[in-house]
């Protein structure tokens, strides 16, 4: 596989289109065609679906992993090389859940604020759904609870974060409710998106399928705001409780219910300089932050 054709891929799918891809590849919208068309033509599948914006198949993922990291690790041997002709800082893009990034995260931020060769690019999603990025290798690492590696990837797991239900004080006493006894049905409940599940998930242990009021906010710290404002209630990390249930300004709903997730670090395993010492930044934190798996 030529690097010019693995480039006009990425370059394809990163600008979302040909002609934006020419661009940052300073050649001709025809030049990159033929290149697309040439790696095409060399594995006997299609690779890009040409819609707006372009998106690549599932052949065209595979070889889209494959480009990203191929640029990675030559730019780790320009560097051993020669270390002056590769002073630009590079992407260093990495899937996180919210709630992570709002509790025991930060101290990898801390970290990466001494790295001087790379820039943080941070995407932010559910638990569950961070595999996609790392499918097509729009993600070095991912923070997530599928339990399932990516082809070409490691995961290692990170430990665990409990989860309990909790509301204000003011939502009980508004609702009639009562913490050790609830009545799930009926008392409002806060999601962060639709692929946020699970508050769903205890509902389900409960037999209930569809509560009667259902929030939205797509915030870690916002959903945690409106929890205690007395919107609705929602399952809780511990890290983002601290003391809130002891002290009386949050009450814990169901003395027993919680859930636990089991963290991994999800990477390439062919990783670069950068993408390394991400993850070692990241296993420090979350031995610091996350229940023993």
């Amino acid at each position: 596989m030529h690097p010019d054709q693995l480039a006009a891929l990425a370059g394809v799918i990163d600008e979302g289109s040909f002609e934006a891809a020419a661009r940052r590849l300073h050649i001709t919208p025809s030049a990159v065609s033929q290149r697309i068309k040439a790696l095409e033509r060399r594995w006997g599948q299609v690779l890009v679906v040409r819609t707006t914006p372009c998106r690549p198949t599932a052949a065209g993922s595979v070889l889209l992993r494959h480009a990203r990291q191929v640029a990675e690790l030559e730019a780790d041997v320009r560097v051993a090389l020669d270390p002056d002709t590769d002073s630009a800082r590079r992407q260093l893009p990495v899937v996180v859940n919210a709630d992570s990034l709002a509790t025991w995260f930060t101290p990898v931020i801390e970290e990466a604020a001494t790295w001087d060769d790379c820039v943080l690019d941070l995407l932010i999603e559910v638990e569950d759904h961070g595999a996609g990025h790392l499918r097509t290798g729009r993600a070095v690492g991912a923070i997530t609870s599928d339990r399932t590696p990516v082809p070409g990837c490691t995961l290692e797991p990170l430990g665990v974060m409990r989860y309990v239900p909790v509301c204000s004080p003011r939502l009980l006493k508004h609702h009639g409710a009562d913490a050790r006894a609830v009545d799930w049905a009926s008392l409002p409940v806060i999601r962060f998106n639709e692929k946020d599940d699970i508050q769903h998930q205890l509902l389900r242990r409960h037999g209930i399928d569809v509560a009667a009021v259902e929030h939205r906010i797509p915030s870690s710290q916002g959903l945690f705001a409106a929890v205690c404002a007395g919107l609705g209630w929602a399952m809780v990390s511990e890290q983002q409780l601290g003391d809130l249930v002891r002290d009386g300004e949050l009450v814990r709903l169901g003395s027993k219910d919680h859930i636990d997730v089991l963290l991994s670090w999800q990477t390439w395993r062919l990783g670069s300089v950068r993408s390394t010492r991400l993850g070692e930044a990241v296993h420090r934190a979350a031995r610091r932050a996350l229940r023993r798996v």
